[in-house]
């Protein structure tokens, strides 16, 4: 990387951060909808990508203006969350380190709800869900990344939220957590997960399923593995076992494929989902990818054209750069995906709630800044079965790794770092 870029990516992590501006929010109308909706398709790799791509083209010194100039795309329709009018203008402030929260809505755009059948077309085609929420949680020093993975039918209370218009929703002592986009936003979904876990939420952004295409093929698609073939009459996916690169259509499908996989629900959809993220991360983060500017150019531009953004990223483009460099040197075995832990709802055995007690041991490790590890042993009932300790990629050791620092998590909760190679558990065997 030449001394000019070092040079003024350094001044531009000095330039003064914009005062976030008051309390207005984004909505659209409530639905809920079908378990087959794109919502799951594609949302998860469109915000990796975003992120890693803005992340990696500031965070290494690609010209930081670009971000800037780019960001300004999102500012427009930029969503203010609720208890983040005075943020510290440098991440380092944030005691305990800070939280995005990251959600894929299932918005039929006209380029791509071909692909989508009814779900875009009949009755289940009104409003719009958020059917892949993501907290992630990036530690203090040492810094780790932790992504936590919320099933779209976890019934939880949905709060009051305040609407675009400025009027306040209704609370809902009961909800599937993806109505909480279409009745009250962005804002709304943030607020939902803090208040689900307990974790405050400084940062967020939305997007549709519309860019997985240009971002897949604009890296050149991502590697996954199959333990067994795939076969989803649903999304029409159809993949012999093995290694397949996947981009384009391939890679909504592969994203979408609830059926097609483990026991068929949405758990093990989201364990498929882990495994295409941890190869994307790897994948972003290897010298083929970061060694080529117009890819890296290309990522952040078809992602940031496709993105609402909280304020507290979209007022400030320095933001994304902070949190480029505070990210970018994280060794993959602190790179941890999990899912939040669940139970079968006793009301209705397509639904799930909050494992209580799983779930307060997960945030106490988080909080902890241990290093995690999954004790989970994948079944055939998951998405995903583990193939390998550690990716061909090597990770950087962590020096501040100790016995002492590292909490085993109970086992119900699933998950896996990027340091693990998963394959996904097709179901035509």
């Amino acid at each position: 990387m030449s001394q000019g870029f070092e040079s003024l990516t350094l001044r531009f992590e000095c330039t003064e951060r914009p005062r976030v501006s008051k309390d207005t929010r984004r909505r659209t109308i409530a639905r809920h909808g079908q378990l087959r909706s794109p919502g799951a398709l594609g949302q998860l790799l469109k915000f990796i990508a975003i992120g890693l791509a803005v992340v990696l083209v500031s965070g290494f010194g690609v010209a930081a203006y670009i971000v800037y100039d780019l960001s300004s795309t999102v500012t427009a329709n930029a969503v203010e969350l609720e208890g983040t009018e005075d943020l510290p203008p440098d991440i380092g402030a944030y005691e305990g380190g800070f939280n995005l929260v990251l959600t894929g809505v299932d918005t039929c755009e006209d380029a791509y709800k071909q692909y989508f059948g009814e779900r875009c077309t009949g009755k289940d085609s009104e409003g719009t869900l958020n059917d892949v929420n993501l907290l992630v949680h990036v530690s203090e020093e040492p810094r780790r990344i932790t992504v936590v993975s919320f099933p779209r039918d976890l019934q939880v209370p949905i709060p009051a939220c305040q609407d675009e218009d400025g009027n306040e929703t209704s609370a809902m002592s009961r909800q599937s957590i993806n109505v909480a986009y279409g009745t009250g936003g962005l804002n709304c979904v943030a607020k939902t997960i803090s208040e689900l876990t307990g974790q405050e939420v400084q940062f967020a952004a939305s997007v549709t399923f519309g860019g997985v295409i240009e971002i897949t093929n604009a890296i050149g698609g991502v590697d996954v593995c199959l333990a067994t073939p795939i076969k989803d009459k649903y999304t029409g996916l159809d993949m012999t076992a093995g290694n397949h690169t996947i981009q384009g259509i391939q890679a909504l499908q592969f994203l979408r494929t609830r059926y097609g996989v483990g026991d068929g629900s949405d758990l093990g959809r989201i364990g498929n989902q882990q495994q295409y993220m941890s190869s994307l991360v790897r994948k972003m983060i290897s010298s083929e990818t970061l060694g080529n500017v117009p890819v890296m150019l290309k990522l952040a531009n078809t992602g940031l054209q496709n993105t609402e953004a909280s304020t507290s990223l979209a007022n400030s483009p320095m933001t994304i750069v902070q949190i480029a460099l505070a990210v970018k040197s994280v060794p993959f075995e602190d790179i941890v995906f999990l899912q939040f832990p669940t139970n079968t709802d006793p009301y209705n055995a397509n639904h799930v709630v909050p494992n209580e007690e799983a779930a307060a041991a997960m945030w106490d490790a988080i909080a902890q800044n241990a290093q995690l590890q999954v004790t989970h042993e994948n079944t055939e009932f998951d998405g995903v079965i583990v193939t390998e300790p550690t990716p061909t990629t090597e990770a950087t050791p962590d020096p501040t790794a100790t016995p002492e620092n590292v909490v085993a998590l109970p086992d119900s909760i699933k998950g896996n770092s990027a340091a693990q190679q998963t394959c996904s558990n097709g179901n035509v065997r």
